[in-house]
């Protein structure tokens, strides 16, 4: 039984609904498009709101989205086949009202679907019922039920007899064919010294291939022997001098050619070498003034963090290389740009299939998670199918533009984080704000725990660090050597004697959440803005650790739940946040489990244009970076700029 149907406008014009209970369609279909039509996640053409699941197809050539919702304890075979006869019967009946494309069109028009509607679901009902289950094949109706019960007894000495009769029947079926042959062959084999005759028996299987490829050698040996003598009779030879060798397929050495006895060094003049070597020096040893700028770098004024900007200088030389290129083959650019035009067609899957193949492994190759890759191109292919093209836009422009308008969207989800605003918010509560840093091992918490600390002192914030790492051999002392270290850039005379930054442990082996609640009634007594939790690394598959974990998010309900995560990995990233946040919820004591609320990525420096790994987070979270980490000092913090990111990810 469905709860409901809908169909409306793309626009937010309900066109026609049908209620199967009494309960609103309102909350569901808002849902579906909060969380997967505006966040381009329509890979996977289903959705499930709290007891509901959501099927839909999209129309696209008319702007449309068909949307029908069912109890998600029901398996309903025939709502797919209920959801194609609908989409057509619908743009069949109202063609002329729909394609006025007109706001007040559609509000005037009258959509009188009811009966067809109850006619299609009562044959998509029928048809259902008609295929009967398939019921199980009984044992005596399978083949083995049929052979005796002696044919299935083996004995040990059975199998060897049946495999000499079987040899002996195919040698003599040999002898058989090669006999006509023989008698013309005898000489080559003869002269082989190939043992021939009655005398000697059944040729062995090594004599018949090492005869037949001696056969073949003779047949079309010939013309071979004639091309290589024909090859070395090219070759000119002088007398008196060794010709160098000549490869097939290879250069010829050229004592010109590296002939490199001018004064060089790695291929550089001396001089210029000296003047290089000069200029190093002086930035080897740096003023005091360039110092002030190391300590500013990567915070604009009054503190605030700077995009992230992922272009490259290789981008500018690969733009210089190819104009050269550009305007020896005008012509031949001209007909390659016509060649790919759509005139005034909608697109189908076989017109994109090609590109999308092309732009999922280009996705791959990125570091984008391979099941990602595939729902996002997925995601493209439902959105643009049935879409009306112009004249001059070619298919692969055409998905390119709507992959990257997918993914832009992907990386500015739902949710935004400012923490300066929601810091501001808490002091004017008069409690601190409690930030909690979690992720796996090694991915870099306690390093990107201070460079926050330090964006946070820049806006004048005090922060409490809270060393929750009770595990590993160091980690307090880590945290000791950065609370100094910031100490010492943001010392109490320059703000009025009070202690903007300090550590607060408890040593090893204590338990993290209660070590946490002290630090929070410590920072609430003292007047701290911030406190920041650092907790251990720990696998997403160490169950103790994380329920470790969740028992410290659930008893201190900290403000900001941040993962962190390395941009190295691929598809370990998908794993790891889906592993991580099912293990939040069951391990929670909560009714509605804390989850993560953001990303901090991290070593974002080393990957160059390999930035899939922010696409796999966000795509399986809907949450956002919030950080992005861009090397070893505490200035190297970014936040993220989602075009910069879909740039570098779509160049080639």
């Amino acid at each position: 039984m469905l709860d409901f149907f809908t169909i409306f406008s793309k626009g937010g014009l309900v066109l026609w609904c049908f209620q199967g209970v009494s309960d609103s369609c309102t909350g569901p279909v808002n849902a579906l498009i909060r969380s997967v039509l505006l966040q381009e996640r329509g890979g996977n053409n289903s959705f499930t709101h709290e007891a509901l699941t959501l099927k839909y197809k999209l129309d696209n050539q008319f702007e449309l989205v068909f949307v029908v919702g069912f109890q998600k304890i029901l398996t309903l075979t025939y709502v797919d086949k209920l959801i194609d006869d609908v989409h057509r019967l619908f743009r069949d009946k109202y063609r002329t009202e729909i394609q006025q494309q007109s706001a007040l069109s559609l509000l005037n028009g009258t959509f009188d679907f009811q009966n067809d509607f109850l006619r299609l679901l009562r044959e998509a009902e029928e048809s259902s019922k008609i295929r009967a289950p398939t019921t199980m094949k009984k044992f005596e109706d399978s083949e083995k039920a049929k052979k005796p019960v002696r044919s299935m007894i083996e004995t040990r000495g059975e199998k060897t007899k049946e495999k000499a009769k079987n040899n002996k029947k195919k040698g003599a079926k040999k002898e058989g064919s090669d006999g006509p042959l023989a008698t013309s062959k005898t000489a080559p084999a003869e002269k082989s010294g190939l043992p021939v005759g009655p005398e000697n028996g059944e040729l062995s299987k090594e004599e018949l291939i090492r005869r037949k490829r001696e056969e073949f050698i003779q047949k079309h040996g010939k013309g071979l022997d004639k091309s290589s003598k024909s090859t070395k009779s090219d070759i000119p030879k002088e007398k008196g001098k060794k010709a160098p060798r000549v490869w097939e397929l290879g250069g010829c050495a050229n004592q010109e050619v590296l002939d490199y006895s001018t004064p060089t060094t790695n291929g550089t003049p001396e001089a210029a070498l000296s003047e290089d070597i000069n200029l190093l020096l002086v930035f080897l040893i740096p003023s005091p003034s360039f110092v002030h700028v190391l300590q500013i770098r990567g915070t604009g004024p009054g503190g605030q963090l700077q995009d992230l900007d992922c272009s490259s200088s290789d981008d500018e030389g690969a733009t210089q290389n190819t104009k050269p290129s550009a305007t020896k083959g005008t012509l031949g650019g001209m007909f390659g740009m016509l060649k790919g035009l759509v005139g005034s067609k909608s697109l189908s899957r076989e017109d994109m299939e090609s590109v999308l193949d092309k732009m999922r492994d280009h996705l791959i190759a990125k570091n984008v998670a391979a099941d990602i890759a595939v729902q996002l191109c997925e995601s493209v292919a439902n959105k643009l199918e049935g879409k009306v093209m112009g004249t001059f836009s070619t298919v692969t422009s055409t998905v390119k533009q709507a992959l990257q308008e997918s993914l832009v969207q992907i990386l500015q989800p739902q949710r935004r984080v400012d923490m300066l605003r929601d810091i501001m918010d808490a002091q004017r509560r008069q409690r601190p704000y409690v930030v909690t840093f979690c992720g796996v091992n090694g991915v870099g918490k306690s390093t990107n725990l201070a460079k926050i600390s330090f964006w946070l002192l820049e806006n004048g914030f005090s922060v409490l660090i809270a060393a929750c790492d009770t595990f590993r051999a160091g980690a307090v002392e880590q945290l000791r050597t950065h609370t100094r270290r910031l100490t010492a850039l943001h010392p109490p005379e320059k703000h009025g004697g009070r202690t903007m930054v300090q550590l607060f442990e408890k040593g090893y082996g204590k338990d993290a959440a209660g070590i946490a609640m002290e630090a929070i009634a410590f920072a609430r007594n003292q007047g701290f803005d911030v406190v920041l939790v650092d907790t251990a690394g720990r696998m997403q598959d160490n169950a103790p650790l994380m329920t470790a974990l969740a028992k410290l998010i659930t008893v201190n309900t900290p403000d900001l739940v941040l993962f962190v995560g390395e941009a190295l990995v691929g598809n370990e990233a998908v794993d790891q946040l889906v592993k991580f946040n099912r293990a939040l919820a069951d391990h929670s004591m909560a009714q509605t489990p804390r989850l993560i609320d953001g990303i901090v990525l991290t070593k974002f420096d080393t990957i160059d244009d390999k930035v899939g790994a922010a696409i796999s987070m966000t795509y399986i979270t809907s949450k956002p970076i919030v950080f992005v980490g861009t090397g070893q000092t505490y200035c190297d913090l970014r936040s993220l700029n989602a075009k910069a990111v879909v740039a570098a990810l779509m160049k080639a």
